[in-house]
């Protein structure tokens, strides 16, 4: 652009002399075009200006890990003028990384026309993907001016999380909720308030479970099979405090985050009732969430990484254990990236349940975790070795 203004200049001064040396009416006429042409390009790049708007169109506003989402850039020019090149300065990066990754994109806009590009983006972690142009830069047709239009345009992705298997196992529990209001679909149990089904009388079953108003229709005997209640209390506290704002973090992040949908895929494929618990910097404070199944286990995760401010600010675990009302649970779990040993501690005294485990993720399995007491079972997880790390939990 800087030399298209140099030569420019140069016809200027030779037009100028040619107009000195001739008099002919085509030496002025021509002079004046040469002067008149940066002053009508200027006007029409300054109506472009004006006339601009763009925005990032989503296919989706979530993405899996490691897949590939499309996102096009939207750029519309509502004036008579068409722009010869719009040049826009794109960055994206995690919310739980220092790393910004940038690129440029150059197209043409027609006038009374919406331009739109299309390009392609993905994570190796989950979290929440922060997209804005830093500039949008528009020139006139024959490149002399260069004008920034449509300021902070942004948008966000919430990459999605996956699961683990893991080898867990569920512990014979005494808590139970007397107010239970859920009961198995798959297994039966001994919850006389719910019937699981019926069927035909084998010889080992309990007389008290003949039906037998239906069993004088049907001529033979029929046995009632009581329900399974699911209302087992179990927690997953996800300590979502950032403990080491590092290279490190994201990897951390995303370890922590994987680990709790593991964990409450498990139960959940378990049939057993839990809750999972987050710090969300939306509401400003710590919030439970009850799962029920596979719905509410994606619901929950999508909120819990719609959650995050860009800072990372999170309250300290230790707010939610002061204000948490006492109740006996069967099991407690918390996640952290806390590898002093301070946030697991807090399960020693403060939470009143049969199981108590601390999964302390640590950048990786050269950092040595402290034991806590014997009531609290300390399990160090490298980041990205969830299964590999997590063997025999009891929950």
């Amino acid at each position: 652009m800087l030399a298209t203004k140099i030569l420019f200049a140069i016809l200027i001064v030779i037009c100028s002399f040619f107009y000195i040396l001739y008099l002919w009416d085509f030496a002025l006429v021509l002079l004046i075009v040469m002067l008149a042409l940066p002053v009508l390009m200027f006007i029409i790049t300054l109506i472009a200006k004006f006339s601009m708007s763009a925005e990032f169109a989503l296919q989706t506003r979530t993405a899996a890990k490691n897949e590939k989402f499309m996102v096009q850039l939207c750029l519309t020019n509502r004036c008579i003028f068409p722009v010869g090149k719009a040049e826009a300065h794109i960055e994206y990066y995690n919310i739980f990384s220092n790393s910004i990754s940038a690129f440029d994109i150059l197209m043409p806009v027609q006038p009374r026309n919406t331009q739109r590009v299309t390009f392609s983006l993905s994570s190796e972690y989950c979290g929440q993907l922060m997209l804005r142009t830093v500039y949008i830069n528009i020139f006139d047709p024959l490149r002399i001016f260069r004008m920034k239009t449509c300021r902070n345009i942004s948008a966000q992705i919430a990459v999605m999380p996956g699961f683990h298997e893991i080898e867990a196992s569920l512990a014979e529990t005494m808590v139970s909720d007397e107010e239970c209001e859920h009961y198995s679909e798959n297994k039966p149990g001994d919850a006389p308030s719910e019937v699981f089904g019926l069927r035909e009388y084998t010889p080992g079953d309990k007389l008290n479970r003949i039906h037998w108003k239906l069993s004088s229709k049907k001529e033979e005997f029929i046995v009632k099979d009581y329900s399974l209640p699911l209302d087992s209390p179990s927690v997953i506290f996800a300590d979502l405090k950032c403990y080491d704002d590092s290279q490190h973090t994201l990897p951390v992040f995303d370890t922590m985050i994987e680990t709790l949908t593991s964990l409450s895929h498990f139960l959940t494929e378990n049939e057993r009732i839990h809750k999972i618990v987050f710090f969300s910097a939306r509401q400003g404070g710590f919030k439970e969430i009850e799962i029920l199944g596979s719905e509410s286990l994606s619901a929950a995760v999508g909120e819990l990484i719609g959650s995050f401010s860009d800072n990372l600010f999170s309250g300290e675990p230790t707010a939610y254990f002061a204000e948490r009302k006492a109740g006996e649970v069967s099991s407690f779990t918390i996640i952290t990236s806390d590898f002093s040993g301070k946030a697991a501690a807090l399960l020693g005294d403060g939470v009143n349940a049969e199981i108590k485990n601390a999964i302390v993720v640590t950048p990786s399995a050269d950092i040595k975790v402290p034991e806590i007491s014997e009531s609290v079972r300390v399990i160090p997880v490298a980041a990205g070795h969830i299964s590999a790390s997590i063997k025999d939990l009891e929950l």
